[in-house]
């Protein structure tokens, strides 16, 4: 028996959300409409230094106006931190605690190994993994079979310096806390997907099925992003924000309703129209 979908959406509340964020929540309540599965929300807050208060609300603000109901409550990372600390023991002697700063790291493509053997204490320090693995392939539903085994993993960092969990080690906590099985995003986690990967193995955890999606790039090739203070969403324009979505995912949708657009998509979805790749070329934030 085939398990029911169940897919998330998780933002980081470090700003209101932007054409390209609208574009994967967009495509992954789609994908989880169309297969008459759950739709999640997670707030992933864990990078505390980037979390804006006013962010969440206006992130919920956003997906309401645009008609993207979820189901249930809204979760939030920072409320599995117990889970998070439990993965990192299960990973055992995999782990070492790792002294080095990103100055001394910076521009290195890898990381050398500096500390694997040093026996440094973990109060204090950073957790690292050993990796020493090619990085796993798999097959995602938009870009198709993904190889990156000319790729060693380099040991990445699976806790923080101030003892929070890395984004792969929390995100795969997380998905398997909400029984996520199928997540869409976007491409920009394409690479990152290896690490997670490598995680489910060794806490002996299923895999989701991933569909990556192309992001929204400005015409330089920067992506649109919060960090890089994207345009939000003006939610006002919600009919024509989801028009332009949905033609980057391979659908024309009339213009209307929201919920009557949303309700034409859902019955023409089809995660094959979306364009392979890893970016959608110039396009900006919306301005009217």
């Amino acid at each position: 028996m085939t398990p029911q979908y169940v897919g998330r959406f998780a933002p980081t509340p470090s700003g209101p959300l932007h054409l390209g964020s609208l574009l994967t929540a967009v495509a992954s309540w789609l994908d989880a409409r169309a297969h008459h599965g759950s739709w999640l929300l997670r707030i992933d807050d864990l990078d505390t230094p980037r979390v804006e208060p006013e962010a969440e609300p206006a992130i919920l603000a956003t997906l309401e106006s645009h008609g993207l109901a979820w189901d249930g409550p809204v979760h939030r990372q920072s409320h599995q931190l117990q889970r998070h600390h439990g993965a990192i023991r299960q990973l055992g002697e995999r782990c070492f605690a790792c002294g080095c700063t990103r100055r001394e790291l910076r521009g290195l493509d890898r990381y050398p190994g500096t500390c694997r053997d040093r026996g440094l204490p973990r109060d204090g320090n950073a957790l690292r993994v050993r990796a020493e693995a090619a990085a796993p392939a798999f097959v995602d539903r938009v870009q198709g079979d993904v190889n990156m085994s000319n790729r060693t993993l380099s040991d990445f960092i699976v806790q923080r310096r101030d003892g929070y969990a890395s984004y792969p080690l929390a995100v795969v906590v997380d998905d398997l806390a909400l029984g996520v099985n199928n997540v869409v995003r976007g491409a920009d986690l394409l690479e990152n997907t290896a690490e997670q990967l490598l995680l489910m193995r060794w806490l002996d955890v299923p895999p989701p099925t991933y569909a990556h999606v192309p992001v929204v790039v400005e015409a330089s090739g920067v992506k649109l992003s919060k960090h890089n203070r994207a345009t939000a969403i003006d939610n006002r324009w919600a009919p024509h924000n989801l028009a332009t979505v949905l033609s980057l995912l391979g659908l024309e949708a009339p213009l209307d309703q929201v919920e009557t657009m949303l309700a034409w998509a859902v019955g023409e979805w089809n995660i094959a129209r979306v364009p392979r790749g890893t970016s959608l070329a110039g396009f900006s934030a919306l301005a009217r």
